[in-house]
């Protein structure tokens, strides 16, 4: 199969002219496309289908090019291929070939490898196995070109600014942490993928909208955190996780009430974090 055109796979807002920062944005989960050589489960419902997709949140992202950071938002859906796993993540249940020494991942061996086995509500994603050429594929089709992109973008923005800084975005179903739990949760690999002062004054932006906080649980940074994670190289990088009970009904698979105001809510934390690094 030939090579999709970049632009399928991912796409690319840039900062506005004059404007640009450090700041790298990305999306890596809220792309909704799902090619037809997956082949599902006969009977997968749609539901099911994009249950693990951030839903939306590259557009909650629309001030970050006027604050001066490029967007980068994969197209492709997280069920298809998880463009935030490491692509030696191969589930050997769900993949012929692969190896189980050594073993997979605890997430790869729950079903949430490269390639998902399981939807994000539990549901299987397959009535087959899927051949190592296969998964390879993909991986090389989707995964590899967006990161490809996401590198580029960092060196560019390092090599202009001495600094590369990612905020990598995304959304966390409203039952991952309760009724009461975290509005965001913060991921810096447990202090070590950026600055200190970044983690603070994200929490800072945050709490003074009234959204509570947790830092690294249960999300710590995946792989994009942990690849561009690396501040004595000027690289640095944190992970967002809003979640969706502030913004997504769940249920319906549209905007929730609270849409507007998570919006505006965002669009306060993005504008001060550009004036930060302007």
């Amino acid at each position: 199969m030939s090579p999709a055109p970049t632009d399928a796979i991912f796409s690319l807002v840039p900062a506005h002219p004059g404007r640009a920062t450090p700041l790298v944005f990305a999306s890596p989960h809220s792309g909704g496309v799902y090619p037809e050589d997956m082949a599902a489960a006969e009977g997968l419902s749609e539901a099911s289908l994009r249950s693990a997709e951030d839903a939306a949140v590259d557009r909650l992202l629309g001030a970050g090019a006027a604050a001066g950071a490029v967007l980068i938002a994969g197209r492709i859906g997280r069920a298809y291929v998880d463009l935030n796993r490491a692509p030696e993540e191969l589930d050997p249940a769900l993949i012929e070939g692969v190896s189980t020494t050594p073993p997979p991942g605890l997430k790869t061996q729950a079903g949430y490898g490269v390639i998902p086995r399981m939807a994000g509500d539990g549901t299987a994603l397959y009535d087959r196995r899927l051949a190592l050429e296969e998964a390879r594929g993909r991986i090389a089709r989707v995964h590899e070109p967006y990161h490809a992109a996401l590198g580029e973008l960092m060196r560019a923005a390092r090599d202009r600014h001495g600094r590369a800084v990612l905020v990598d975005w995304h959304s966390m179903p409203s039952r991952a942490t309760g009724p009461n739990g975290p509005d965001v949760v913060l991921g810096d690999r447990h202090g070590t993928s950026c600055a200190t002062d970044l983690t603070r004054r994200l929490r800072a932006l945050f709490e003074a909208l009234g959204w509570r906080v947790a830092l690294n649980r249960p999300y710590a940074g995946g792989y994009a955190t942990q690849v561009w994670g690396r501040p004595d190289e000027g690289f640095e990088a944190i992970q967002v996780e809003l979640n969706r009970r502030l913004y997504w009904d769940e249920t319906a698979g549209g905007p929730a009430v609270g849409w507007g105001r998570c919006q505006s809510g965002l669009n306060r934390v993005v504008a001060a974090l550009g004036e930060d690094f302007a």
